[in-house]
C-alpha cells in the first residue's frame, strides 16, 4: 500500500508540535544569524571597496601605496612628506587630466582630522556606486574661516549650522596647541556616507594657510598675529596628496607612469581600486572568521533535527510498528522520517529568510542614515535560495540516520510489551 507520505509526515509533525516547534525555532535563529552576518559582511566589504570611486589616481610623496591610501582616504597614519605646490600645478595641467582635488592634512579638531581642500572636492569626490557628496544642511565653504563637517563629527559633537570651532595643530587625539584667534563658522554638514568623509572637518586651502601664518618655526605665533587679509596671498607651498581624474580610462596608466618617473620630485601615483584590494587582503582576515562562525551556528542549529528525531524514536516505536502492520514497507518508514527532517529544515530556513529580510528592512534606513551603510538588496536573492536548498538537503541527510534505525525495527519488536 502506498501511503501519502508527505501528508502523513506533516500530520505527524503537527502531533508533536512543541518539540518540532523548538527545533524549527533553533533553525530559524541559526539561518537568520547566518544571513544577517553574511549581509553585513558583504555590505561592509562593498562599502570598504567603494570608499572612494571614480578617482583614477591618488598622488602623494614617494612611499608605499597602502600608506598613501591610508592617510589620504582613510585619514589614518602620518604622511611621509608633502608635495610641492608647483608639482601639483604641473599634474593639474598635464594632458589627459580632467580634474584634480588637492588635499592638505596636518590639523585636527577634537580627534577628527581636518582636510584642507577646495570646492572641487565636493564636485568630484565619489563613493559607493558613483554617489556624490550631498549636503544635509547648509552649503559649501566659500571664504576663509568657514568649515563643512562630516556627518559623524556633527552628530558626535552635537554641532549645528552657525556654530564656531577651533582647530588644533597636529593630528593627535589630544593637542595642546590650538590655532587661537581663528574661529571657524560651520556653514555645512554633509549627509552620511559610511566613509572617512563622515569623520572629517573640511576647510579651504586658504584657511589652512591662514591658521599657519607665524608657525614657520613650528611653534605658535606671538599673541595677536593675524593672517593676511588677501586670500590670493594665502597660496600653499605644499599639499599632502592629490586626487586625479583622467579624461579617458586609457590615459590612466600613462599618467601613472609619468608621475612615478617625474624627476622634479619623488612622487607616487596609485590606483585606488588596486590599493584597496591590497589593503583588504591585509585587514580582511576577520571576514573569514565571521563567515566560519556563522556557518558553525547553522551546523549547531541543524544538529537539533538529528537530536529531536533520534530522541523521539523510542516513543515512536509503536507508531512505526502500526504503520508496518497496516502495509507500510521499511522504505516507507525511511522516507517518512527523512521527509519529516526535510520539512523541519525547510520550514526553519524559509521562516529564517523571511525574518532576516523583515529585520533588515526595518533597520536599513536607520543604518543608512546613521552610518551610511547600505544593507542592500530589494529582497531575497541567489544567496537565500542556496541557503534554503542547502539547509533542506542537510536536514534530509541528518534524518537518514534515525530513519535507518527506525526501518530496521521489527514488527514484533514494536508490538511487544516491554516490562
Amino acid at each position: 500500500m502506498r501511503w501519502p507520505l508527505l501528508t502523513l509526515a506533516l500530520k505527524s509533525l503537527a502531533n508533536r508540535g512543541v518539540s518540532v516547534g523548538l527545533t524549527v525555532l533553533s533553525i530559524v535563529l541559526s539561518v537568520s544569524l547566518f544571513l544577517g552576518v553574511e549581509n553585513i559582511r558583504s555590505s561592509v566589504r562593498e562599502s570598504f571597496n567603494s570608499t572612494i570611486s571614480d578617482t583614477d589616481l591618488i598622488v602623494g610623496a614617494r612611499g608605499g601605496s597602502i600608506n598613501l591610501l591610508l592617510y589620504s582616504v582613510f585619514r589614518l597614519g602620518d604622511p611621509t612628506a608633502n608635495i610641492g605646490w608647483d608639482s601639483y600645478q604641473l599634474i593639474a595641467s598635464a594632458p589627459g587630466v580632467a580634474w584634480t582635488v588637492p588635499i592638505s592634512l596636518g590639523d585636527s579638531h577634537r580627534g577628527y582630522r581636518v582636510v584642507g581642500t577646495n570646492t572641487a572636492y565636493f564636485d568630484h569626490y565619489r563613493y559607493g556606486r558613483s554617489r556624490p557628496l550631498e549636503m544635509a544642511e547648509g552649503r559649501e565653504f566659500e571664504r576663509v574661516h568657514e568649515t563643512v563637517l562630516g556627518a559623524e563629527v556633527a552628530r558626535r559633537l552635537d554641532y549645528g549650522l552657525g556654530g564656531h570651532i577651533l582647530l588644533s595643530h597636529g593630528i593627535g587625539d589630544v593637542s595642546f596647541a590650538e590655532h587661537s584667534g581663528h574661529d571657524f563658522e560651520i556653514v555645512g554638514i554633509l549627509e552620511p556616507t559610511g566613509t572617512p568623509v563622515d569623520r572629517s572637518v573640511h576647510v579651504s586651502l586658504e584657511s589652512i594657510e591662514a591658521i599657519h601664518v607665524g608657525w614657520e618655526s613650528g611653534a605658535p605665533p606671538p599673541a595677536g598675529a593675524q593672517a593676511a587679509a588677501d586670500p590670493e596671498a594665502l597660496v600653499p607651498d605644499s599639499i599632502t596628496a592629490v586626487l586625479v581624474g583622467a579624461d579617458s580610462p586609457i590615459r590612466v596608466l600613462g599618467l601613472q607612469r609619468q608621475i612615478n618617473t617625474y624627476r622634479g620630485e619623488a612622487l607616487s601615483a596609485v590606483m585606488p581600486g588596486v590599493a584597496l584590494s591590497r589593503l583588504w587582503q591585509v585587514i580582511g582576515a576577520g571576514e573569514t572568521a565571521f563567515k566560519a562562525i556563522s556557518l558553525l551556528v547553522v551546523v549547531v542549529g541543524m544538529t537539533g533535527i538529528l537530536t529531536a528525531l533520534s530522541s523521539g524514536l523510542n516513543e515512536r516505536r509503536r507508531e512505526m510498528a502500526v504503520l508496518r502492520a497496516t502495509g507500510a514497507r521499511p522504505a516507507d518508514i525511511f522516507a517518512l522520517l527523512v521527509l519529516e527532517a526535510a520539512s523541519i529544515a525547510a520550514a526553519g530556513a524559509l521562516i529564517g529568510i523571511a525574518v532576516t529580510w523583515i529585520a533588515l528592512s526595518l533597520v536599513a534606513r536607520g543604518v543608512a542614515a546613521r552610518y551610511g551603510l547600505d544593507l542592500g538588496g530589494t529582497g531575497p536573492g541567489l544567496t537565500e535560495l542556496v541557503v534554503f536548498i542547502a539547509v533542506t538537503l542537510a536536514g534530509a541527510a541528518l534524518g537518514a540516520w534515525p530513519a535507518w534505525r527506525a526501518q530496521r525495527n521489527a514488527l514484533a519488536d514494536g508490538l511487544s510489551i516491554r516490562l
